[in-house]
């Protein structure tokens, strides 16, 4: 199964609106109207990583910053 899923939501770090627009596929979608995803997208405003949380119809359930690992920095010596 395949879907694409369009969500408006507000930036976590500078409240401004984001729109994205994906696409999922998977047997997860099997599960029905219950069924959450969760993907990190980046903020095209201020870089804050934000992890949306999200139904099969586009509903946002939770928008909150991503806490994953940092992305360490290059040396410079």
């Amino acid at each position: 199964m395949e879907l694409e899923v369009s969500m408006d939501f507000a930036c976590t770090g500078c409240d401004q609106a984001v729109y994205v627009r994906l696409k999922c596929s998977g047997k997860g979608l099997d599960a029905g109207p219950r069924t959450v995803a969760a993907v990190n997208i980046p903020c095209p405003h201020c870089g804050v990583v934000n992890q949306i949380t999200f139904e099969p119809t586009g509903t946002v359930r939770t928008v909150t910053p991503y806490r994953g690992r940092a992305i360490p920095q290059p040396s410079v010596n």
